[in-house]
């Protein structure tokens, strides 16, 4: 059983690669100042590059699950969604109202996917 971890850390690592999935920890915006569009767009940034680095992208998307902290920012996270997800691969999908682990976090992102 192989298992590949990508940014390994103390607490967590940003990738594991296992039997052809990737899974990537939660994805947070590094501007926290931004609005939910601005830090939808950068957690959404974050997601690409990490599946790049694994051997994947946002096509093959197996599952994803969104956090974010008040639900009147759905409509503005969903926005970007929309414009970001490859069309006729939009993979499952729960979106669920959160308190996250910093308040000036407005969204979290948690992605599985399949390698290329």
């Amino acid at each position: 059983m192989e298992i590949t971890r990508l940014h390994v850390g103390k607490r967590l690592s940003e990738v594991a690669i296992h039997n052809g999935t990737v899974y990537l920890a939660g994805q947070i915006a590094d501007d926290t100042l931004a609005d939910i569009v601005g830090q939808t767009r950068e957690v959404l940034g974050h997601v690409d590059r990490l599946l790049a680095e694994a051997g994947s992208d946002k096509s093959c998307i197996l599952m994803a699950q969104i956090f974010i902290a008040d639900m009147a920012d759905f409509e503005g996270m969903n926005t970007v969604w929309d414009e970001w997800v490859a069309a006729g691969h939009t993979p499952p999908r729960a979106t669920v109202e959160s308190k996250l682990a910093n308040p000036a976090c407005l969204v979290e992102i948690v992605v599985t996917a399949a390698l290329r």
